[in-house]
């Protein structure tokens, strides 16, 4: 299969991962992709030098680019930057993932394949058979499987994942969606492409991944953000 992945990592004080990171990335999808590959790191002017650390990976390789933006204005608005971008520069298929090492780098190769297998969008999965969390307490979990749950109910959906964030598109399922008139900005960002995805009638296809907590760095989740979710999701049923 031919065409050009694309990982987008959004980046707000990661400084203490984003040098182990987009190396790691970058050497699972340089085995995954049959041509070349792209990293583009989107950060929302760090203060801990994300960006400045980000710049002198794009130095030393070829295939990371870096997207500064001067506000911090949730996780959505990020991604949707850098999606434009991506698409914008010849994307065929655009990936997305945490840069805390909460998502496996190596399960980059098998959300690529899973696409190349025939998905529209590919979505690494904790509530299939196969996936899980690891070092999570009970209530992270409830929230989060709570959220999920919530959302499959509300939307009539039948993926069982709906908050993660670890993805893969075909540049087509983004091409489809209506980027201005996306209204989340934190977690239910990922609900709602999810959610649009399978309304224009694209194929989602679940794989199972084990998502692990941060080891540095400090948590971007919040009760706020938590909150736009269950305020928004019911608005993009009932619109």
């Amino acid at each position: 299969m031919s065409g050009i992945p694309w990982l987008i990592l959004p980046t707000y004080n990661e400084a203490e991962n984003v040098q182990a990171m987009v190396p790691a990335a970058g050497e699972v999808l340089a085995g995954a992709a049959p041509g070349s590959y792209r990293v583009l790191v989107v950060d929302d002017g760090s203060p801990d030098g994300t960006g400045r650390l980000a710049d002198e990976l794009a130095a030393e390789h070829e295939w990371v680019q870096v997207l500064h933006r001067t506000e911090k204005n949730g996780i959505g608005p990020a991604y949707l930057a850098g999606f434009r971008y991506a698409l914008e520069n010849g994307a065929d298929y655009v990936m997305e993932m945490d840069c805390d090492f909460s998502h496996n780098p190596a399960d980059l190769a098998r959300l690529l394949q899973a696409v190349y297998d025939g998905a529209d969008l590919a979505l690494g999965s904790r509530y299939v058979p196969g996936g899980g969390v690891s070092d999570w307490g009970l209530l992270r979990r409830f929230i989060s499987e709570g959220g999920s749950t919530y959302a499959r109910m509300v939307l009539g959906l039948k993926v069982r994942d709906l908050t993660g964030g670890f993805k893969c598109f075909r540049r087509e399922v983004l091409e489809a969606i209506d980027f201005e008139g996306v209204r989340s900005q934190g977690y239910a960002f990922q609900v709602e492409l999810t959610y649009r995805a399978t309304q224009r009638g694209f194929k989602v296809v679940e794989v199972p991944i084990v998502f692990r907590d941060r080891q540095h760095g400090t948590s971007k989740m919040s009760w706020r953000i938590a909150a736009e979710a269950m305020w928004l999701v019911p608005r993009l049923r009932f619109r």
